[in-house]
């Protein structure tokens, strides 16, 4: 019996371990007892990585170059804004610099009265790029930039002009209509247009000064005003002057026209990762307990482990050509770089401050496609539940009283789960992903419309995901080996940046 209660001696399981274990001096256990060991084994299940598996179902399109290239293309209908940056009587002639003076003093503003206006815009004509929200590091469009000439303004077109009271610009109280009946001469190498204009509809305080809402302020220009903090709907949409329609005279003939330049481009590379393994002959012939070929399970392990380092290139990789190989651009790189950036604190951002984020990220005026899906860590997972969740546990009414953004569904896409939020703007699609986790991106909105993974394929070779097999001979010994291969050849593809944002 004494024998029987010392059994539980201790076998250290090396340094850094949770503790020891009971068990017995030998790793074999006392050979009387059988310690009840099954023919079943637990296998601890690690979550499927989300964003490529999301990827590879959705947005796989093959390239045959290594250097891909691509086209995106932003439409202009909606683009003919521009900001009033000098203005005067007609007798005063065109302007030849930015003015620093918004008021439009009594008397400018009549019906018939006739005035030169200088404007700019805030957008790159060049493919019609504006700005991000948020985002005042790369890319970042100012009115008088190069290349920011507002081209489409034609004689016979009406245009809003924005006012509001002496001393008070930004803030829109009134608005007057002019028509267009001459363009004039440019100011700078490509920044600036003059334009005379007929007051058409004079605005309500026609005998009093007023400021043209572009100015930042009642004695300074436009020149900086439109950081890309500012929001289109709450601060830029008053200082913007529209094209509004044209008015034409009976038998008056053809207008003149003019045509925007939609396209800019953009490239890609592939990235090759390797990942192998190498058994002798003798292992892969033993037969084990629960998993009797060793080489089976460890080559699962081995793609796993190869998909595992995919995910993570593909989320924080950045485009980057050393000399010997090429990386491609990862999802956090390019919507940190390009994309709207929000602000996020758990314990301060309230739900009204985040539908006022969801206003801004998905804005008709530079941003049409919403099919985003959100890419979240743990803590805002949870965040986004107790949030979407509370309305309808602690302060519902009745069946009628409807909540504005809850929790409406749960489902699954190609094995990743998804929570279904509902708000104002539309449904929220949201994952979690454990890569970001201790990473400063609470939530990667990425529209999946505008992102491609692309796999090297041509030639009748396909390097997505491509297994390659040998017969290796140890060095001294001559013993052969079986050594497997994983390779992948892809990169990813990033467009429209407007369509893609994040939180930190």
């Amino acid at each position: 019996m004494a024998d029987l209660f010392s059994l539980e001696s201790t076998v250290d399981i090396g340094a850094g371990a949770a503790g020891p274990r009971l068990g017995t001096s030998l790793d074999t256990g006392v050979l009387r007892r059988k310690y009840d060991f099954g023919d079943r084994v637990s296998e601890l299940q690690i979550a499927q990585d989300p964003f490529f598996r999301m990827v590879s179902k959705l947005a796989k399109k093959p390239t045959d170059d290594p250097e891909f290239k691509f086209t995106e293309r932003r439409p202009s209908f909606h683009k003919r804004y521009s900001y009033i940056v000098a203005h005067h009587a007609a007798s005063s002639g065109q302007h030849s610099a930015v003015d620093t003076e918004a008021t439009a003093s009594a008397g400018l503003l009549n019906a018939t009265d006739e005035l030169w206006l200088l404007m700019g815009t805030d957008y790159d004509y060049r493919g019609n790029i504006g700005n991000r929200f948020g985002q005042t590091s790369n890319d970042e469009v100012k009115v008088g930039d190069n290349y920011t000439m507002p081209k489409f303004f034609l004689p016979d077109q009406v245009v809003k002009l924005n006012l509001g009271a002496d001393g008070v610009p930004g803030t829109q109280t009134e608005y007057c209509l002019v028509k267009v009946i001459e363009i004039g001469s440019t100011v700078g190498t490509d920044e600036y247009q003059n334009i005379k204009v007929r007051v058409v509809r004079e605005p309500a305080s026609v005998g009093s000064n007023l400021d043209f809402c572009s100015y930042s302020s009642a004695s300074a220009s436009l020149d900086n005003v439109s950081i890309a903090g500012d929001s289109i709907s709450s601060v830029l949409e008053a200082k913007r002057c529209y094209v509004v329609g044209s008015a034409h005279a009976q038998g008056s003939g053809y207008p003149e026209t003019w045509k925007d330049q939609p396209f800019s481009t953009g490239f890609g590379r592939t990235q090759i990762w390797k990942t192998a393994m190498a058994m002798d002959n003798t292992t892969r012939a033993t037969v084990l307990r629960y998993e009797p070929n060793e080489f089976a399970r460890v080559w699962k392990e081995k793609l796993i482990e190869h998909k595992w380092d995919i995910e993570q290139s593909i989320l924080f990789g950045s485009q980057y050509d050393s000399g010997d190989e090429w990386y491609t651009q990862g999802a956090v790189d390019f919507i940190s770089s390009y994309g709207n950036v929000f602000s996020l604190t758990h314990a301060s951002k309230t739900q009204d401050d985040f539908l006022d984020d969801i206003s801004n990220f998905l804005d008709p005026r530079y941003n049409n496609a919403n099919a985003s899906l959100f890419f979240v860590d743990t803590t805002t997972y949870n965040w986004l539940h107790k949030l979407s969740g509370y309305f309808s546990n602690n302060l519902e009414v009745s069946p009628n009283f409807r909540a504005d953004m809850s929790l409406t569904a749960k489902k699954k896409a190609f094995g990743v789960d998804i929570a279904v939020i509902s708000t104002p703007y539309g449904d929220m699609n949201v994952t979690r992903n454990i890569h970001l986790d201790g990473h400063p991106i609470k939530i990667l909105a990425v529209n999946m419309k505008y992102c491609k993974y692309r796999p090297l394929v041509g030639n009748g070779l396909n390097r997505d995901t491509a297994v390659y097999v040998g017969v290796q001979t140890l060095e001294n010994s001559g013993v052969d080996r079986r050594v497997d291969l994983i390779q992948t050849e892809a990169g990813m593809e990033w467009q429209m940046p407007e369509a893609h944002a994040y939180w930190s």
